[in-house]
């Protein structure tokens, strides 16, 4: 996505949920936080958000321009409708997060590294892809990976497999072998 489309589904999403403020915890808050991102970041066509006061009002903005809607086909591009507990970071995550303005809309994206951390949690075969750039790119360090993996709690998230998938990634970003 570029940044001109992930402005148009937040404008959208804004008049669908009658909300100013909105959480983006996918990989193209990426937008916000690196305006010069490379490429090889940025090839999700799916922006994952929710209304800051309102995240019950997701599954409006899922239906109406989500995956497969008429919006999707039309432009080629959509909102994920998530949830607070969609994507897991650090129980501190807020007191990192950055505030980014889109005309009179608030945008409200984590720190990088709480935001790739969430995408080791995941440990899709996309994240894999996008951490291991992440790191490659100089943009993330495995080492600050792993320490806020640490602070999540054991008793519900596998934080020795959260290790182990963030030593593989690091070790594919040095030797450029996915």
């Amino acid at each position: 996505m570029q940044r001109s489309e992930v402005e148009h589904v937040l404008r959208a999403a804004a008049a669908i949920a009658q909300e100013q403020s909105f959480v983006v915890v996918g990989s193209q808050a990426l937008l916000f936080l690196l305006p010069n991102a490379p490429d090889a970041l940025l090839v999700s066509r799916e922006l994952d958000l929710y209304p800051a006061l309102s995240p019950e009002k997701s599954d409006l903005i899922d239906g109406a321009i989500g995956a497969l809607s008429s919006f999707d086909t039309t432009f080629g591009y959509h909102a994920d409708g998530v949830g607070p507990e969609t994507a897991v970071m650090p129980p501190d995550w807020m007191q990192r997060a950055t505030l980014h303005y889109v005309g009179e809309l608030t945008v409200i994206c984590p720190d990088l590294h709480d935001l790739a951390l969430s995408k080791c949690v995941a440990a899709r075969e996309k994240d894999a892809t996008f951490v291991r750039e992440l790191i490659r790119h100089s943009l993330v360090s495995a080492a600050l990976l792993k320490a806020r993996a640490d602070m999540l709690d054991a008793a519900q998230h596998p934080v020795a497999k959260i290790l182990a998938w963030i030593d593989r990634r690091a070790l594919e970003a040095r030797t450029d072998t996915p």
